[in-house]
Order: structure tokens, then sequence, then C-alpha cells
């Protein structure tokens, strides 16, 4: 087959840069020769015109709305498969056979469990200290615990290291839930789901049975499909980063978890609710709506809009519906969930929002349902991060098995002092100070 070549023309000298050609989506120039050719750097802040991998994962297509993990649509994962497969989806790149599932799922659970010192870890921090900032911690002192599959270069570690993030995740985040709020840990229960067992973890007490909520589970179990991947975010680009210098993966993801922590990632839907809060009342939209239309004014519709989405997301439809029925199961009649309904009826009737494309995106409602279950908004991106990190494994995961890998090294456009002298502290002081 022909190559396909993009030509570039440089003080008068003609370049050739390969094509590479995409399955699915925008084909990229392969710029590796560029400056050994001409030179030159690209310059790309925030990398949104660059390509930095080639991955098999997830595909999006902004435009029209699309999310695909390994082909599959993420409105039939979400409606038909659990979280567990999901993972399975994303690690081995087939969906499971019964018995691969069983497996699968029998090996998670088996692995909930965190070595007992890590309790005494906990103890370290202030009572008040942040979900999130215990998290960063304590997957990153994974690797203190289980030091026996950190070999990166071992297949076997590898998967064993996987697994026991997964596994892990949750426990860890009920554990910082439980000590944010001064109550025991609890042990995780092998007869229960992936999304029951961390309901457990977070809210059962030893003084009273706690009753599992089989719709309720079932809509977290759904929240955490949503949140598994989207690409090469910051928080996956971060993860990848890491990786590609050969450290552990408990420290990988202890990286990604720390870049989710940002309130333009992982905190959006903590946004959402703090902005539904202000407006209050369904009555009181038309004037917050003015007010985002106003340039000058600083309130922004959170929720609404996406970096990648510039269609209808289409989490955010999935979102919606299971936020009525984990609502209605839940009988919490919360006045945000009328502000939010009527909030998006009106924005999408609104010419100025949709000529823009800023539709409802999955942070809309998330934070609704994840409130109605009793999280407070501290835990939110701590629950992004336990969905996320199956995402954050496969992709490290096929950057480390790529034979291509190279640790990543992003240039720069240095726009600094020019080379200088260095001079002594009596002469540059001689040289600042008037004359006595």
């Amino acid at each position: 087959m022909e190559q396909t070549i993009s030509r570039v023309e440089v003080d008068g000298k003609t370049v050739e840069l390969p094509i590479k050609k995409a399955a699915l989506g925008a084909n990229v120039i392969d710029m590796r020769t560029l400056q050994a050719q001409t030179g030159l750097l690209s310059f790309d802040p925030g990398f949104i015109s660059t390509a930095s991998c080639e991955t098999k994962i997830t595909y999006i297509d902004g435009d029209a709305g699309v999310l695909l993990h390994r082909g599959y649509p993420i409105d039939q994962l979400a409606e038909h498969s659990d979280y567990l497969e999901v993972c399975y989806l994303l690690l081995h790149g087939e969906l499971p056979t019964a018995a691969q599932k069983q497996d699968f799922d029998d090996r998670v659970t088996h692995h909930t469990m965190v070595h007992e010192q890590m309790t005494r870890f906990f103890q370290g921090f202030r009572r008040d200290a942040h979900p999130m900032s215990i998290m960063v911690a304590s997957v990153g002192a994974l690797s203190a615990f289980y030091h026996d599959s950190t070999d990166i270069f071992d297949p076997h570690q590898r998967m064993i290291a996987s697994m026991r993030l997964i596994a892990k995740a949750p426990t860890l985040a009920a554990m910082a839930h439980k000590y944010s709020i001064g109550q025991p840990f609890n042990y995780p229960r092998n007869d229960l789901d992936y999304a029951s067992n961390f309901l457990h973890m977070c809210f059962s007490v030893p003084t009273e049975p706690y009753a599992q909520n089989p719709i309720v589970s079932r809509a977290l179990d759904r929240i955490f499909i949503l949140h598994a991947d989207l690409a090469q975010v910051a928080s996956t680009s971060t993860v990848r980063l890491a990786g590609s210098s050969g450290a552990d993966p408990f420290a990988c993801i202890a990286a990604g978890v720390a870049s989710l922590w940002g309130p333009s990632h992982g905190g959006a839907n903590e946004a959402v609710l703090r902005m539904l809060a202000e407006i209050g009342s369904p009555d009181r939209i038309p004037h917050f709506l003015a007010r985002a239309k106003d340039k000058s004014d600083p309130f922004r519709l959170m929720g609404f809009g996406h970096r990648i989405y510039k269609n209808y997301d289409p989490r955010a439809k999935i979102m919606q519906r299971t936020a009525r029925e984990a609502l209605a199961e839940l009988n919490a009649s919360d006045p945000l969930l009328d502000v939010a309904l009527e909030l998006e009826r009106i924005a999408l009737s609104d010419d100025y929002f949709v000529s823009r494309r800023l539709f409802p995106n999955i942070d809309f409602y998330s934070g609704i349902i994840l409130k109605a279950m009793g999280f407070p908004t501290s835990m939110f991106p701590a629950l992004f991060a336990v969905a996320r990190t199956v995402g954050w494994v496969a992709q490290w995961k096929e950057m480390i098995e790529d034979p291509k890998l190279r640790m990543g090294h992003p240039s720069q456009l240095y726009v600094g002092e020019p080379q200088r002298e260095y001079k002594p502290i009596e002469v540059r002081e001689a040289e600042v100070l008037p004359p006595s």
C-alpha cells in the first residue's frame, strides 16, 4: 500500500512526514523526525492537537457524542454489563466467557482486603484530612505493602498488581470516608458484588444491620462503568507519563489520583451541586442563565459543555435516567434535581447554549445521585478515582507492553533570559543601589 505523507515547507526546503492511519477518528502526522529534518519542534500547549500514544482501549468522537470501549458503545455496556465485566474488557480486550467472568470476579473479590498494617498508616492523618489526600498517599503506599508485584517487566506481576489496584481502590476510598467521619473501618465482604461491597464498607456500622438496596447498588455500578475510562485525559496521561519512566504501578496510579483531584477534572460534579444550590429554585433559573451569558459576570454554568464532547455526552443521558431511578428508590425528593431538570430543559431550548454546543455532561447528574446515596461532596473525586482505576491500569499495562515504549519527555518553547554571566553579590548590589 502506498504510504501517505504530509509535506511541510521550511525555509524553502520541503520535508515529508508520514501520516498514520487511525481505525476510527482523525489520522495523525508522525512528527518524530520533524526536529531531525528541520531543527524545529511543534508547539501544542495542553497537547490538544497531539496524539501521545497508540491505543486500542477507548475511542471518543466528541462531535458525534460517541464513546467506545474496545469497540463497544458505552450505552450498551451501561445497560447490559456490570462494572467488573467492563474491567475485564478494558484489561483483556474482549468480553469474558461465563467461566472467565466468574474467575475474574472471584479474583477481584478475594483481593479487596488491604494489609492490616495499613490501618495504622491511616492513623497518621489528621481527622479532617480530605479523602483524596488520603487516597493519594494510601494508593502510593501499596507498593510498600505489596512489593511482590512491582516488577513491571514480569507479566504475572503486572496482572497481580492490576487486580490488586482494582480490588483495593474501593477499600481504601471507604477507609478514607470512615476515617474522615470518625467511624470504624469495615472489612470487605466476599459475598457482595463490587458496588454493594463498597456501599457496605462506606455506610454499615457495627451497631446495626445494613440493608443492601439492589437498585442503589446497580446505580452505583453504572456510575463506575460510566467513569471507567475516557482516553488520554489529564489523569490518564499522567499515569502514562509516570509509567514511562519505569515507576511501579502503584506509584503511577497514585499520580493519576493526584491529577484527578483537580477541580477541573474529578471535582466537577461537586461544582455542579454548588451551582444548583446557588440557583436554589427553578424560578431563579432565567436570572442565572442571563448571568452565564454575560462575559463580565464570573458566574459559569457548571456541568454544561465538555473538553471533548461537542455534542450531548452519551454518558449524561444514562446518568439522567439513573438519577431518576435512584432518587425514586431512595424516596429522595431532592429539590436540586428539580432545578437540574428545569435548567437542562431551558438551556437546551436556548439558542445561545445550543449554538455553542453546551450540552449537559456526566457531572451534571452524578453529584445529585451520590449526594442522595449519602456521600459527602468531599468523597466525589474519591469515587471517581475508584471507577477510573481500571482505565488507568489498562492504559498503563498497554503502554508497558508496547515494544516501542519510550520515556515521556515533552519539549518546550523557552522564552526566558539568554545566557548571561554570574556576578558576585557585591557587584549586583552596587548595580542596583543608588550611591550614598
